[in-house]
C-alpha cells in the first residue's frame, strides 16, 4: 500500500480571504490548454484551493475534478455543475488509470511531493494528456509600489517563506516534468485593484500568516502606511507574469 504524503497545510487558516484576494488567471490561458489537450472530457485541477482553476476550466471541458487536502479550501470553493470537488492529496489521485485529457497545477507544484505527483501523473493522463503546471511571483506595477512590495517579501517576511518558494522564485525550472516540454505562449494576470485590495492579497501571502503566527505581530502594519503613500488616489492596474510548463504525456 501506499503511505499518505505529509500534507504541508498553509492556506486552510485563510480559506476565505485567500478566496477574496486573489487575481483571476486569464481565460485565454485555459482555452489554449483545452485547445492543446487530446479531447475535453475530463480535466483535473490538483490542489484547487477555492477552485479558481477549476472553475476556469469548466467552460472547456465537460467535466472537472478538483481535488485538494485541505476541507476547508474546498469548503469555500465556488460550486458548477461541471466542476466535482474531492478531498485528497496531489500524490494519491482517486482516478482510473489513462483517464484524464488534462492535469492542471495552479501556483501549487511547488508544495507537492514532486516525483510522487509526476508518477501519479503519468498514471492518470490518458495518451496524449496535457500537463501543465504554473506559478507567479510578485506583482509588477509602479516602480516605486513595486519596490515596496518585492523589499516587504524579501527583508520583512522573507525568513518565513516555506523552502518551497524557491521553485515559484526560479519560475519552476526545476521541476522537471514526466514528459518532454512544448513550448507554450506567454501569460500573464492583470487586475485594477484599490489598495485595499492589494493589501488584502499580500495578506494571503504564506509567509504573512507565518509571521504572524510566530511572532504575535501583524507585518503588514509595517507596510501599510508605506505602501499606501506610494499608491496614492485610486485604483492601478497590476500584472503577474505566469512561469508555465506544459508537457503532453
Amino acid at each position: 500500500m501506499k503511505s499518505t504524503p505529509a500534507f504541508k497545510d498553509h492556506f486552510s487558516g485563510q480559506a476565505g480571504d485567500y478566496e477574496k484576494h486573489r487575481p483571476f488567471y486569464p481565460r485565454e490561458l485555459f482555452a489554449w490548454l483545452a485547445a492543446n489537450s487530446p479531447g475535453r472530457d475530463l480535466a483535473v485541477d490538483v490542489a484547487t484551493g477555492n477552485g479558481q482553476a477549476a472553475i476556469a476550466l469548466a467552460e472547456f471541458f465537460d467535466r472537472v475534478i478538483g481535488i485538494d487536502a485541505s476541507a476547508a479550501q474546498l469548503k469555500a470553493a465556488q460550486a458548477n455543475p461541471r466542476v466535482r470537488y474531492v478531498c485528497e492529496a496531489a500524490e494519491q489521485i482517486s482516478l482510473p488509470d489513462a483517464s484524464a485529457d488534462l492535469i492542471v497545477a495552479a501556483q501549487a507544484a511547488h508544495w507537492f511531493d514532486w516525483p510522487a505527483f509526476a508518477v501519479e501523473a503519468r498514471r492518470v493522463l490518458r495518451p496524449g494528456g496535457l500537463l501543465a503546471i504554473w506559478s507567479y511571483g510578485n506583482f509588477v506595477t509602479q516602480a516605486e509600489i513595486g519596490r515596496l512590495a518585492g523589499d516587504f517579501s524579501r527583508d520583512i517576511v522573507g525568513l518565513y517563506w516555506p523552502r518551497e518558494r524557491r521553485h515559484v522564485e526560479e519560475g519552476y525550472r526545476n521541476l522537471r516534468l514526466p514528459f518532454p516540454e512544448c513550448a507554450v505562449p506567454r501569460f500573464e494576470m492583470q487586475t485594477d485593484w484599490d489598495i485595499e485590495s492589494a493589501l488584502g492579497y499580500i495578506g494571503t501571502w504564506s509567509a504573512v500568516q507565518r509571521y504572524s503566527k510566530r511572532t504575535g505581530r501583524d507585518p503588514l502594519a509595517l507596510l501599510a502606511p508605506l505602501l499606501t503613500a506610494a499608491w496614492g488616489e485610486g485604483r492601478r492596474i497590476l500584472n503577474w507574469p505566469l512561469s508555465i510548463k506544459a508537457g503532453h504525456r
